[in-house]
């Protein structure tokens, strides 16, 4: 027997989580709306799967289609987030996401 059961995969896909800057409401704001337009076309796209922001605005996670850490590295730091100084860092975790099919 199979150890996952039928109409059920798991897709490995990247957990990153982002620290924010200690001032991070002031840094956000000028490039939250820069930021938010590139996370949805990328959603829409299928590269992210879901993402946000903790409640204690300590940092965000996404996750994420990406093939390897150098393309996690390329989507972090391409992102305004990390060029304005929001993100201060982050750390990327493969992912088994448990997914439905048909069966």
């Amino acid at each position: 027997m199979s150890e996952v059961p039928p109409g059920v995969t798991i897709e490995t896909v990247w957990a990153i989580e982002a620290t924010y800057a200690s001032d991070v409401v002031e840094r956000r704001a000028p490039v939250r709306a820069q930021h938010l337009e590139r996370i949805a076309q990328l959603q829409r796209d299928g590269v992210v799967i879901a993402g946000g922001a903790f409640a204690d605005l300590s940092g965000s996670l996404i996750l994420a289609r990406l093939r390897d850490e150098v393309a996690v590295r390329e989507f972090i730091e391409g992102d305004v987030y990390w060029s304005a100084g929001v993100w201060t860092g982050y750390r990327p975790r493969p992912f088994g996401l448990v997914r439905l099919t048909a069966g």
